[in-house]
């Protein structure tokens, strides 16, 4: 797996996601921190921290099967609530369709092309298009933005959002022959 992170993604974030991978793997603190070559208390330190030394992290996700990278660009500005990004303009919108089309569930690579809930939306509508993975696609929902999947919030997302379904399901479907 992969961990994009943009300029704003935190330590915290990128920790929570490499120590998911930890457990998954069945290590515990000690283990995974002996495997990248630290002491417990120095990644326990760590989640306390803004920042680290690149190489740190590299070991840490090395150890669970992961790399980490840059995204190139940066999200959009979002909308005054924070919900929506404040403007959708041709080549966000086929970035977005890009990123649908290569089947990435990723919700670290997710949140760093959007604001949390937008794209939380972007996966609940997403999981209704056929020859996508329904469950997969509400649990990335969920990570993105707890209740998003629910009916009620997905039709007030609906009703905000500026993609529209009609040209963004076009904009997939063209997209999907590049990403097989």
């Amino acid at each position: 797996m992969m961990l994009l992170m943009n300029k704003s993604t935190t330590l915290t974030t990128i920790l929570a996601t490499l120590s998911v991978s930890a457990r998954d793997r069945e290590l515990t603190d000690s283990a995974w921190a002996a495997r990248a070559g630290l002491r417990k208390e120095t990644l326990s330190r760590l989640r306390r921290r803004q920042s680290c030394d690149f190489r740190t992290l590299t070991a840490l996700a090395e150890v669970v099967g992961s790399e980490i990278g840059a995204l190139p660009g940066r999200p959009p500005d979002s909308s005054e609530d924070g919900h929506f990004p404040a403007k959708l303009d041709r080549d966000y919108e086929e970035r977005l369709a890009r990123l649908c089309a290569s089947r990435n569930l990723d919700s670290t690579t997710w949140a760093a092309n959007g604001p949390r809930f937008f794209m939380a939306g972007l996966a609940t509508m997403l999981a209704s298009a056929p020859g996508f993975d329904r469950r997969a696609l509400l649990a990335l929902a969920e990570r993105l933005h707890p209740g998003a999947s629910e009916t009620e919030v997905f039709h007030a997302w609906l009703a905000r959002t500026p993609v529209s379904p009609t040209r963004f399901f076009s904009l997939l479907d063209a997209e999907a022959p590049r990403a097989s």
